[in-house]
């Protein structure tokens, strides 16, 4: 019985850690420290040349737009060079993306998105090397508050904001938005007081010579920060930089998509270098086993503290386990009642459960047939 006692206690401790205590920690860390790093940025005359690079494979419905975006931004145009990268599109995407204007289009044989954006590293001239989505819309100073960062020699990567929206055509369920928000004052905080743990592939950016290659399959958001880390440098976030994306509809399809977005990131934490210490200083290492590893755990946390509460309460260890599976049954019966009755807090609920299995559907789904390096647009995003 104290092993299963054990075994709750570690469980529940490191999820209630993970989701509630890290924050907290942050949040007291900071004041602690009256950490307010920032940037003024470049003086006019001392702007980089900044190259956009967008990876797009059949993206025809969306990519003139993502030019013409690019092309207003409030940055210098004899400073600015945007290249379209088409990873083996099958449709229009490499016309229309040459008829809006981009500097450059690469048509490119599917390699995935990552070998589509070394390839346009390769072609660049920019001192700075900024990405976006296709389908993601940035605000026009944008690249601005991007590329501000960099006046600090130390900076080598720089993540902006997305926000997710949701179309009207499809009035969902997804708590994609709520989520996103929590994530992105955590990002405030990790940034200020050492580096970001993740980016976002709407909108971020890095220095040329900071760029580095990784595996096809192992994507930038996660890979880049911790990696340039360990290189010396150091990866923040300028919230000012931002952009917006559509947000997948319904639940089932933001757990698709995050199932994917797993099958991805478990080979960047299994053997991509992140469980390696080096070159990470303790406050680093903190939060990359706070808000990483033990996130990326949560699946089996979870799965260990239901089964010892409920062995608990069969065995009549004492009432607090018994209210512990009470608690745990009543999330899984407002998840699984959401479909039914789309309340908000039902609905949190669920996406919290399946967004949770998703984690670790993605390590089922890399460790039974490994990982593909191409990708498709999540449906009712474009």
């Amino acid at each position: 019985m104290i092993a299963l006692e054990l075994s709750f206690w570690l469980a529940a401790a490191s999820v209630l850690y993970a989701q509630a205590g890290y924050p907290c920690l942050l949040l007291t860390w900071d004041k602690l420290a009256r950490s307010r790093s920032s940037s003024s940025g470049f003086a006019p005359a001392q702007e980089p040349y900044v190259t956009l690079v967008v990876a797009a494979h059949d993206e025809e419905a969306v990519i003139a737009a993502k030019v013409a975006n690019a092309l207003a931004l409030a940055w210098p145009r004899d400073r600015l060079q945007v290249i379209v990268a088409s990873d083996g599109s099958t449709d229009a995407t490499v016309q229309r993306a040459r008829a809006a204007g981009a500097d450059l289009v690469l048509d490119l044989p599917r390699g995935g998105k990552i070998r589509a954006q070394d390839a346009a590293v390769e072609h660049a001239r920019g001192e700075i090397m900024a990405f976006g989505d296709a389908n993601a819309q940035w605000e026009p100073g944008a690249l601005r508050e991007l590329v501000a960062p960099f006046a600090d020699a130390r900076v080598g990567y720089v993540c902006g904001q997305v926000r997710f929206v949701q179309d009207p055509a499809y009035p969902g369920t997804n708590q994609e938005g709520l989520y996103w928000r929590y994530e992105m004052a955590l990002r405030a905080l990790e940034s200020r007081l050492s580096s970001v743990t993740g980016g976002n592939g709407a909108i971020y950016a890095t220095r040329r010579e900071a760029y580095i290659v990784v595996d096809p399959i192992m994507g930038h958001d996660l890979s880049f920060p911790f990696n340039l880390v360990k290189r010396g440098w150091r990866a923040v976030y300028a919230p000012q930089a931002r952009a917006t994306e559509k947000m997948v509809p319904s639940i089932e399809g933001e757990f698709a998509r995050k199932r994917r977005m797993m099958s991805h990131a478990w080979p960047i934490v299994l053997r991509g270098g992140m469980l390696s210490p080096r070159g990470y200083g303790f406050a680093y290492a903190l939060m990359i086993v706070s808000h990483r590893l033990l996130r990326y755990a949560a699946p089996f946390l979870h799965l260990v503290a239901f089964v010892a509460s409920a062995a608990l309460a069969i065995l009549g260890a004492g009432p607090l386990y018994v209210a512990a599976l009470i608690v745990q049954l009543g999330v899984l019966a407002a998840a699984g009642a959401a479909r039914a009755v789309p309340a908000r807090p039902l609905l949190v609920a669920r996406y919290y459960v399946v967004t949770t299995a998703s984690v670790a559907m993605g390590l089922y789904d890399w460790l039974r047939h490994g990982t593909e390096a191409g990708w498709e647009a999540p449906e009712g995003t474009r």
